[in-house]
């Protein structure tokens, strides 16, 4: 029986968490998929059909060339959330918590900043000059068509012609996205910690097996 100087406790509920924003260039996928499909066709060809030596230096081709067509276009990917940034590069995966972060560049390739001077490029949002230039075109259109608007129909129609504010490319705006994840979240006592970096020996190792395999058959042919 509950007294009215013992009231009910509530459980505290927590603050609400948002899964991993993932970023990955569709582009690189696709590309990474028709070369796989070309690489795989050949080599399963030669494996099957080859002759003699033929069919060691295609498996030795594959061991080699799989894992990096693997790495350079389907790997890289970006995982945000509240704690922390996490870049899944070629070669390597690093995690890095808001705190740890300092800022976000953007130029010829996307890099991220930690505090300690260290920097890495973000091999997940590849930055595209071509894209840049269509998305200053938009731009350009959208302010032409808003000055047409405010001259036939007044300031209001001009405001709300460009209330939706510059137009970016797809890279741009996923970096836009990450520096306001900073903002928001470089401060909290949640999203302190340490900077970590692995290797990734899944990628690395078939590689080298298969580099020193063909070297070994080429060399000896």
């Amino acid at each position: 029986m509950t007294t009215p100087d013992q009231q009910p406790t509530v459980p505290e509920t927590p603050d609400p968490q948002f899964k991993d924003r993932v970023y990955r260039s569709p582009s690189g996928i696709a590309g990474g998929v028709l070369l796989l499909a070309i690489a795989g066709w050949l080599g399963i060809d030669a494996l099957v059909t080859g002759e003699g030596r033929a069919p060691w230096v295609a498996l030795a081709a594959l061991l080699f060339l799989v894992p990096l067509v693997l790495a350079f276009t389907v790997r890289p990917a970006v995982y945000a959330n509240e704690q922390r940034l996490r870049i899944r590069n070629p070669f390597r995966v690093i995690a890095l918590p808001w705190g740890t972060v300092e800022s976000f560049r953007s130029g010829y390739s996307n890099e991220v900043l930690d505090k300690a001077g260290a920097k890495y490029q973000v091999w997940a949002v590849p930055v595209s000059l071509r894209g840049r230039k269509r998305a200053a075109r938009r731009e350009a259109r959208g302010e032409a068509r808003g000055a047409a608007a405010a001259a036939r129909g007044g300031q209001q129609h001009h405001a709300a012609a460009v209330a939706t504010g510059p137009v970016r490319s797809a890279g741009d705006q996923i970096m836009e996205e990450l520096r306001e994840l900073l903002e928001a979240r470089g401060k909290d006592p949640r999203a302190q910690g340490e900077v970590s970096v692995r290797w990734a020996y899944e990628i690395v190792a078939p590689a080298v097996a298969g580099a020193v395999l063909l070297a070994i058959l080429l060399a000896s042919g």
